[in-house]
């Protein structure tokens, strides 16, 4: 008996502690009902490849696929050339490819990254404020394509290849 009362007790702590957690999030509906896109969260941050400021400001009208990775991930690494070629690919019809590295510590890996793939995109620095701000982003890789309204319309776990991405691309630039 005692048993189940220590059981009840742990359900309610529990409960209420996801209440309260919830109430501290600043952005409300996380995950919006089923039909209806999600709006992506504006940002200012250092970009790593150039030393510029991005402002998601800078970005509103244009056609994003912006992707959460890490220095140290295998699949990561391996589509840094598809989103290069992506970048090269579209840049001129209004589309980016914006690159959140969720890489702590010593930013000298990733630097090195940049630096031998040639990356042609900007890198940032997420935050816990801009992975809320996708849904939450709980693994890497994980990849978001952002129409021209700021709305997430797609998201792509785990490794994606050029040619998947392209064909979504395309159709997404062709529909306005």
């Amino acid at each position: 008996m005692k048993f189940r009362y220590l059981l009840l007790a742990i359900g309610l702590l529990t409960l209420v502690m996801a209440c309260k957690q919830g109430e501290q999030d600043t952005r409300v509906g996380l995950t919006p009902a089923i039909g209806e896109r999600m709006q992506m969260a504006p940002f200012k941050k250092d970009s790593l490849t150039d030393k510029t400021i991005i402002d998601s400001k800078q970005l509103d009208g244009q056609m994003l696929l912006v992707t959460f990775f890490a220095s140290w991930c295998p699949p990561c690494i391996q589509e840094i050339p598809a989103l290069i070629t992506l970048q090269d690919s579209f840049k001129s019809k209004g589309f980016s490819v914006i690159a959140f590295s969720v890489d702590e510590g010593d930013l000298a890996p990733l630097q090195k990254l940049i630096n031998k793939f040639g990356i042609n995109y900007p890198v940032l620095l997420a935050d816990p404020v801009v992975t809320r701000s996708f849904g939450g982003v709980t693994g890497i890789p994980a990849t978001f394509l952002v129409n021209r309204q700021g709305q997430i319309v797609k998201k792509y776990l785990g490794y994606v290849g050029h040619d998947f991405l392209e064909e979504d691309i395309k159709s997404m630039l062709g529909a306005g």
